[in-house]
């Protein structure tokens, strides 16, 4: 059965120790939701240009953020869908934690489905490698060097079921969320089930784990950000060994890493967020505000396009006109926005 080896070293309990400090803060302060969900968006738009870059995607954030906003950009065709890939398997752990579903093989097959999307034959998409899997060096001039062998094809559905297995028994272990994120970060990149996409897969179950165990510091957080800064590092951390069953049985230097990583994205969050929460607030919303998905979306789709309207509205929800109706009732009433011209005319504004 899967069972890391790791010590809690004192480096890791003290970058534990801040960041959980920091998600107090982060959790407490009180900023307005247009705020919170421009920083959201800018996350989300890091999260995928970064852990896309890793692998060589050659689109820049300006272009990323562009495709978010469903854009034109004149780039590869690859490169595109590795982006819109990515944005796709985001919005599916937003849903899945959403339904509080927990993480089973079906899952994780159906994250990397959606990374590897247009980027691999279909029969590869969502399903395990048929055959061996080589992580190999290519240098200019050189021989092509194998780093890393991954596991028998063969042996790919068991290991994964038992890393599931001991997923669920860190849950009752309480093991810390920061923890179990990098060791499945790891545990992914070690098997390598898949033809390609394992890093993407790998980044966003990680993610996944952080979300829905309470970590995930109000979506504000792009870890991806920290391993493409210094690509190197990422790769030196994150070392396998030669095999699956020779790589190192001691992981501890790699969660230091991630810890470490971890610490300073949400060191970054906190210095974001604090300027903003200082700030005077109306005392109608002095509070802390937590508004639905649905309504974080409007304001998304406001804080973007400028204006809103209730036909702009059932389509980003998807809802009937009455529903919208009242979406935007409710949030003109806590005076996030006002209403501008009348009857048909009637848009919606910031307030």
């Amino acid at each position: 059965m899967f069972n890391p080896k790791y010590k809690h070293s004192n480096k890791i309990l003290r970058d534990l120790t801040a960041i959980a400090e920091a998600k107090g803060i982060i959790d407490r302060a009180k900023i307005l939701p247009q705020q919170e969900v421009k920083l959201r968006r800018q996350a989300i738009i890091r999260m995928t240009h970064h852990s896309t870059e890793i692998e060589g995607n050659q689109l820049n954030l300006g272009q990323v953020e562009a495709l978010f906003a469903n854009k034109k950009i004149d780039a590869p065709d690859r490169d595109i869908y590795e982006v819109k890939n990515y944005l796709n398997a985001l919005k599916f752990i937003e849903k899945t934690v959403a339904e509080k579903k927990p993480i089973t093989e079906k899952i994780i097959l159906k994250i990397h489905k959606l990374v590897a999307n247009k980027t691999l034959a279909v029969q590869y998409c969502g399903h395990y490698r048929p055959g061996p899997i080589y992580v190999v060096r290519r240098r200019f001039g050189m021989p092509q060097e194998t780093l890393y062998t991954g596991p028998e094809a063969k042996r790919v559905p068991q290991l994964i079921n038992e890393f599931i297995t001991w997923l669920k028994e860190s849950e009752e272990k309480e093991i810390s969320p920061v923890l179990v994120a990098a060791i499945a970060h790891m545990e992914i990149a070690a098997i390598h089930p898949f033809n390609d996409g394992n890093g993407r897969t790998a980044r966003a179950l990680a993610t996944l784990i952080l979300y829905q165990r309470g970590y995930d510091f109000r979506r504000l957080f792009a870890l991806e950000d920290f391993y493409n800064t210094d690509r190197p590092s990422y790769y030196k951390a994150i070392n396998l060994g030669k095999t699956y069953d020779e790589r190192r049985t001691d992981i501890t230097s790699w969660l230091e890493y991630f810890v470490k990583g971890f610490k300073k994205e949400i060191d970054e969050v906190k210095n974001k967020i604090l300027p903003l929460s200082t700030r005077k607030i109306d005392e109608k919303i002095k509070s802390q505000i937590y508004l639905t998905p649905e309504q974080l979306k409007i304001i998304d789709f406001l804080d973007q396009v400028g204006r809103i309207a209730v036909k702009d509205v059932e389509d980003v929800l998807s809802c009937p006109r009455r529903s919208a109706q009242l979406q935007l009732q409710k949030l003109k009433k806590i005076k996030i926005i006002k209403a501008t011209g009348k009857g048909k005319n009637t848009a919606y504004l910031a307030n």
